[in-house]
């Protein structure tokens, strides 16, 4: 038992008042934003007496409450280590308790934000195998020194090699046994600069960009002047349209190095370290964050290539791993964000000796071919039929996509396929990525097989497999599969004395 109770860093004050901040500058940016649109602008307020600065009072008080709620945050949040647990105790009106034992914490994920680490701070979050709400971890403590850190750290490995009190009485006087102390993390993949530059341009982060922008944007649909916007537009586009071309060239290319830069800054310096129980993935500039994974959670590995990555032998490598969230939105682990194909095979099977990196793949038989794009065409055609009816001649060039459908569903044909081991099962399919997912037997939560009619018809099935990941589950699909096929999967994943063993 400690009677020592440990504080956060003054400066989580500071850091709960930015959260409490961020969080209404939405509301601030409508409510200024309507002052700014209206008769007189922003300068209308200072001539109508209190009512006009009315905004600016409830804004000042807003500040006030979230600084003064910040700095009681701060000064109630407290936590000690007891009976091997992580003790929390916080809250001012209504004080809240939690107690986490040691040998359920999963993982302890480090976060030096850019008022951390002038400080030697770091933000860690405390992973359990079931962290409440989807993204949010079990506890939070928003800033402590690193010896605090290593501190709570070295509680857990204290605690969970701890011999209960009753066992040590049944003993006797015995040598104290300490924990075992444990070897420093191994460096196993650093990546490159040029991994870096290739990531961020084909990341395809454009996409987030302009979604941030779009979801900003609908937060004043009703301030936004639109005809006004329609008129300038409408008289731009008689510049002519070379001019409107390059600017939405030039707009689109703005935008691509946003998220290139995004990219670079979120992932920089991405280091990939293991020890006997965990690997450590650490990557940021501005905020650097270490996310450790424990490797009996981890339950299968996915690893993805889209079109240009696969035409230059690039790959991005997830871990699938049970409980617990990675961030803020529970996303997926990235365990190699961009690596050769080459390269990535080496350092998975020093990760996990016990998985195929290489096996040989059954592919779909060719019989199937017509699965793959037969239902896209099938309520295609109706829409492309009626754009080339009602926009006759020009609608008929919605034609042009049959080929592309056709062409995409020969790829598919061609990339699908499984391979079956002793204690192994690997799917591989693509949309346009080609995914494919290495799966242990005794991590594998479902098998599910499915036939329509017409693939009754001609003796196919579509397989999938079901891992736990996250919150919600990954699953794997080999489509339009011989039907044979889908019986041996099925017959190798049916409960036996040796599938008892193994769980």
């Amino acid at each position: 038992m400690y009677e020592e109770r440990y504080k956060l860093h003054p400066i989580s004050a500071f850091l709960n008042f930015i959260k409490g901040l961020k969080e209404l500058i939405v509301p601030f940016i409508i409510v200024f934003g309507v002052n700014i649109f209206r008769d007189g602008g922003v300068s209308s307020m200072f001539t109508q007496g209190w009512q006009g600065l009315l905004p600016i009072i409830i804004g000042s008080v807003v500040l006030v409450f979230l600084l003064v709620g910040g700095i009681i945050k701060w000064k109630r949040f407290v936590y000690w280590f007891e009976d091997g647990e992580l003790r929390i105790e916080y809250g001012l009106f209504v004080k809240k308790k939690r107690y986490i034992p040691f040998d359920r914490i999963q993982s302890l994920n480090y976060t030096e934000g850019i008022f951390h680490r002038p400080l030697g701070l770091v933000k860690v979050k405390v992973e359990t195998a079931g962290s409440g709400k989807i993204g949010q971890a079990e506890a939070e403590l928003t800033a402590i020194s690193r010896e605090d850190a290593d501190r709570i750290e070295s509680e857990m490995e204290k605690a969970k090699h701890h011999l209960p009190d009753e066992v040590v009485a049944e003993m006797g006087p015995v040598e104290k046994v300490e924990a075992p102390v444990k070897k420093e993390a191994m460096v196993l993949y650093r990546m490159s600069m040029k991994e870096l530059l290739i990531l961020a341009t084909t990341s395809g982060g454009i996409g987030v960009v302009i979604s941030a922008v779009a979801l900003f944007l609908s937060q004043f649909s009703e301030l936004i002047p639109y005809d006004a916007i329609y008129e300038e537009v409408m008289l731009f586009l008689r510049f002519g349209v070379l001019i409107v071309a390059l600017t939405i060239f030039m707009v689109l290319l703005i935008v691509w190095v946003i998220s290139v830069i995004m990219t670079i800054v979120a992932n920089y310096q991405f280091t990939i370290q293991r020890d006997e129980d965990h690997i450590y993935i650490t990557r940021g500039l501005l905020e650097k964050k270490k996310v450790s994974v424990p490797l009996k959670r981890v339950q299968g590995i996915k690893v993805s290539q889209n079109p240009l990555r696969e035409l230059f032998g690039y790959a991005t490598v997830m871990v699938e791993s049970a409980g617990g969230s990675v961030g803020d939105k529970d996303e997926k682990i990235r365990l190699f964000p961009l690596v050769k194909a080459d390269r990535m095979i080496p350092i998975l099977a020093e990760l996990f000796p016990e998985l195929e990196w290489t096996p040989e793949l059954v592919k779909a038989p060719k019989r199937s071919v017509h699965f793959f794009y037969r239902l896209d065409l099938i309520w295609l055609l109706p829409m492309l039929a009626a754009l080339g009816y009602f926009f006759y001649p020009y609608g008929l060039l919605a034609l042009i996509i049959l080929p592309f459908i056709v062409i995409t569903g020969v790829w598919q044909h061609r990339t699908a396929g499984y391979a079956l081991g002793e204690k192994q099962l690997t799917m591989q399919f693509r949309g346009l990525s080609k995914h494919r997912f290495f799966m242990l037997k005794k991590r594998v939560q479902v098998i599910q097989v499915t036939q329509s009619f017409f693939q009754r018809r001609k003796g196919i099935a579509s397989i999938s497999s079901t891992i736990k990941s996250g919150m919600m589950g990954a699953t794997a699909t080999t489509p339009h599969m011989e039907k044979d096929d889908a019986s041996r999967i099925l017959a190798w994943y049916e409960p036996s004395g040796s599938r008892n063993n193994e769980r």
